[in-house]
């Protein structure tokens, strides 16, 4: 039986195609260890000329809008391609920070005290402070990679934020002060937990993506009970959001040692700064060996629908 050829796709049209592109090079480079791969770059909001669904088996890098948020995977579904990762409706879902945070709360995964608004009825900085505290972080609802971040402190700077809401959909959260966690799932089942660790500031896109402005530490510098407790709360968060073959979940530990979710990340990031390869690495998989866990399931799905 012929091998399935690995289509990676990479590019986008959020405003984390840079991040998907480099995340989709290297994906690439390392899936042709593994079978025959072909890398195709996304311009629009379509599924690109070529695509296959008799030969192909899809592992996308698209990042953002439409490439996490169930908008690809909807089209692949429609063509009835075999893809790895989470199906349209589990993107859809765990785009809306909104809508997993209230799930990961129905099963006791603890979540930071919020507020969902539009940018057209923001509340008043006033009223933020009296409902949230007066460090509160604002951010997009329907992103990822940390963009349009916020980190407020006091009147003025929540006012200031608020005046500068790009439209749709925004999430202020009272802000928990402790130590950023991050961890990789495959299959479901939580691999080593990650420190995210900012030589200054906070983790926010530059810091993220700008080689030595982070340091990592794989495992956490945390103890065992609450790296534990991370690792089960991020399972928890992806069975009741219907994930399925991988992600990342992200976590801040408080100053008394309780972990707070933040969110989960469906098409995580892939490139040289990225978390899921640090976390795989904390178990013992280098990144080809990560690469090829997260192709598994959908070659297997492959192969079982094959006429």
């Amino acid at each position: 039986m012929k091998s399935p050829v690995v289509a990676v796709l990479s590019g986008g049209t959020s405003r984390e195609r840079e991040v998907s592109l480099r995340s989709g090079a290297n994906v690439a480079a390392a899936a042709a260890c593994l079978l025959p791969t072909v890398l195709f770059q996304v311009d629009s909001e379509q599924l690109p000329a070529g695509l296959d669904p008799k030969i192909h088996v899809v592992l996308s890098t698209l990042h953002g809008t439409f490439g996490e948020d169930g908008g690809m995977q909807r089209l692949l579904e429609a063509g009835g391609f075999t893809y790895s990762g989470c199906g349209a409706e589990a993107s859809a879902c765990t785009m809306d920070k909104a809508a997993t945070k209230a799930l990961a709360a129905n099963v006791g995964v603890p979540v930071a005290a919020g507020l969902v608004f539009d940018a057209a009825q923001a509340p008043l900085a006033a009223e933020l402070t009296a409902r949230l505290g007066s460090e509160v972080v604002i951010k997009p609802n329907n992103e990822g990679s940390s963009v349009g971040l916020s980190i407020c402190s006091g009147l003025d700077e929540i006012a200031a934020a608020l005046a500068q809401l790009a439209p749709g959909r925004w999430v202020a959260e009272r802000r928990i002060r402790g130590t950023e966690l991050t961890v990789g799932l495959l299959d479901g089942r939580a691999m080593g937990v990650v420190e995210v660790a900012p030589k200054t500031g906070v983790y926010d896109y530059t810091n993220k993506y700008t080689k030595g402005n982070t340091e990592y530490f794989a495992p956490a510098r945390i103890p065992t009970g609450a790296a534990g407790a991370v690792q089960r709360f991020a399972e928890s968060v992806f069975s009741v959001c219907g994930c399925r073959d991988f992600a990342r979940a992200d976590f801040i530990l408080s100053a008394d040692g309780e972990p707070f979710f933040l969110e989960i990340n469906t098409l995580p990031g892939m490139t040289g700064t990225s978390l899921l390869p640090l976390s795989a690495k904390c178990i013992g998989l280098d990144y080809a060996a990560l690469v090829r866990e997260m192709l598994a399931p959908a070659l297997r799905r492959f192969q079982h629908d094959l006429p």
